[in-house]
């Protein structure tokens, strides 16, 4: 596994695993056969509903918690600043964890800035590790940045080879933010498997397509949260770290960027 630096000196994993339909035993089942297939990264939310299953799979793993890193979520439910307090306390006692690596308001809701604040003082408790930002674009990035006190270290956003927003992760990065992709597989909206750049790149390297759109997003410094419920594909979403994708092959891959969110959000 590969970490990059958020700039509070923690460090994330490169890949993680995402969660967002992963409920009940066998929720609890697949986030440990996730982590004991190397996964050190589970991100979830409190909008999935799965908060209990995977702090049990985290609890029951045998993984030093240390070595792991949750993700968590804060909806519009919460959406003011007491609310968001009481949901930090709602994602420590719904995981059964000490502590949260990384908590985020999940979407730019109107009051998000009251939000932040709350997860500022979090931060400054110990409940949570570093504290950001999801599907925030860049007006509202900048205007986040005016008023807070600790920079966001992450943004989670829409982010495939369709619309990998290389542009909107340059800005973050000069401004010590790291974009992390969610939907790298775009969920369906496009046939990303069958993407003949991507096959053909993927014959190459002995690779899959799906590796090869992973890979793009890595190599770019954009840390990935696929999902797969199936023990093959968690072993290949893993399976990054001994190649590399030359100039040609990322230019080439760059063509397909069509500027254009698949779901509604906007980064730039």
């Amino acid at each position: 596994m590969e970490y990059k630096k958020l700039n509070n000196g923690i460090e994330i994993p490169m890949v993680g695993f995402g969660t967002w339909d992963v409920r009940g035993k066998e929720g609890v089942s697949c986030i440990r056969q996730a982590i004991d297939l190397g996964y050190r990264l589970i991100d979830t939310a409190i909008m999935y509903g799965n908060e209990k299953e995977v702090g049990q799979a985290v609890r029951s793993s045998g993984a030093d918690r240390g070595e792991l890193f949750v993700t968590d979520k804060i909806n519009s439910p919460y959406a003011s600043y007491e609310k968001t307090r009481k949901a930090v306390d709602h994602c420590l006692a719904e995981t059964g964890l000490d502590y949260i690596d990384l908590i985020l308001i999940h979407e730019p809701y109107g009051a998000y800035k009251e939000m932040y604040r709350a997860l500022e003082e979090a931060y400054e408790a110990g409940k949570v590790r570093a504290i950001g930002i999801s599907n925030i674009n860049r007006r509202l990035y900048d205007a986040l940045l005016k008023e807070c006190r600790i920079q966001p270290v992450l943004n989670q956003v829409e982010c495939h080879v369709y619309y990998p927003q290389l542009t909107y992760q340059k800005y973050l990065q000069d401004h010590g933010t790291v974009m992390q992709s969610w939907a790298p597989f775009t969920e369906g909206r496009r046939k990303i498997f069958d993407e003949p750049i991507l096959k053909e790149i993927a014959s190459a390297h002995g690779k899959t397509s799906a590796q090869i759109a992973l890979k793009y997003l890595v190599q770019n410094g954009i840390p990935v949260i696929p999902k797969s419920s199936k023990a093959s594909r968690m072993k290949e979403n893993l399976d990054l770290f001994d190649f590399e994708l030359s100039q040609s092959e990322l230019s080439s891959i760059q063509k397909l960027d069509g500027g254009n969110s698949l779901f509604g959000w906007y980064g730039e």
